[in-house]
């Protein structure tokens, strides 16, 4: 068997939108079913969810009937982690607060085998490879694993350039929520500010020939992003869609409420 090309990898090459959810229930049970709503990409989320290598592993086993594609935010960029990580099967990686270009060449390093890395070899073990049955894994991982860093303060973004020239590095994800707070507007993601900020971010990321990526959950604001260049966006977040939609279920329901006619 041969290694499975990266659709993902290959579609920000070609520019093609990829429109996400982000997964934080941590369990493989959701994860398969909105494996199958028609979305791009999934993030299974182990920075803020409570994922660890196991969950990580029956997610990533959940969502491989479907189509879309299953990428994996780490809680940092620990390459003994990454390692791990990439050996239970996952292909595209989404590091958080990546603050430097010598970051970004650190994280590119850790995802490649050598020479041109320091991944660990061990494929006999590993999921990746489905135990040696792909014959050229080796040889194919380099290529058809993708790493997404995250540019997420204000210091970053100032950097973000340098970040985005950084050969191996796929995509820059700008993380709204803590560019905020860096910014003295926590809490305020969609802060005139921020958004300035944002723009000029993604307009930067373009320019170095990279994806830009962004999470979104406001419609209007989200098109605006993908007006200006975003080629991979979360719209969405699981843990919000069911708090959204079991409050207003109840709210139908309570106590002195008219039935809807």
């Amino acid at each position: 068997m041969k290694t499975p090309p990266n659709l993902f990898k290959q579609a920000l090459a070609r520019g093609e939108r990829q429109i996400g959810l982000w997964m934080g229930l941590a369990t493989p049970y959701a994860a398969e079913l909105c494996a199958g709503s028609g979305f791009d990409w999934l993030v299974i989320d182990a920075e803020h969810a409570p994922n660890d290598l196991r969950t990580m592993l029956a997610t990533l086993q959940a969502v491989a009937p479907y189509p879309t594609h299953p990428v994996v935010r780490l809680p940092h960029g620990d390459a003994a982690l990454i390692k791990q990580v990439l050996e239970i099967g996952a292909t595209t990686l989404l590091v958080p607060m990546v603050e430097s270009a010598a970051m970004a060449r650190a994280l590119v390093s850790a995802t490649r085998y050598p020479p041109q890395g320091i991944r660990g070899v061990g494929s006999g073990l590993a999921r990746s490879s489905r135990w040696n049955r792909y014959e050229d894994y080796l040889h194919a991982a380099n290529e058809t694993t993708s790493l997404l860093v995250q540019v997420e303060t204000a210091d970053a973004l100032a950097q973000v350039d340098d970040i985005a020239a950084v050969d191996g590095v796929d995509g820059v994800f700008i993380g709204p929520a803590d560019l905020a707070a860096s910014m003295g507007h926590l809490g305020q993601a969609t802060h005139p500010d921020v958004r300035k900020a944002i723009e000029d971010g993604i307009v930067r990321i373009r320019r170095a020939g990279k994806a830009a990526g962004i999470l979104c959950v406001d419609e209007t604001l989200a098109r605006h992003y993908l007006d200006l260049g975003v080629t991979f966006m979360a719209v969405g977040i699981d843990t919000a869609l069911l708090a959204s939609a079991s409050r207003s279920l109840a709210a139908k329901f309570a106590a002195g409420s008219e039935p809807t006619r």
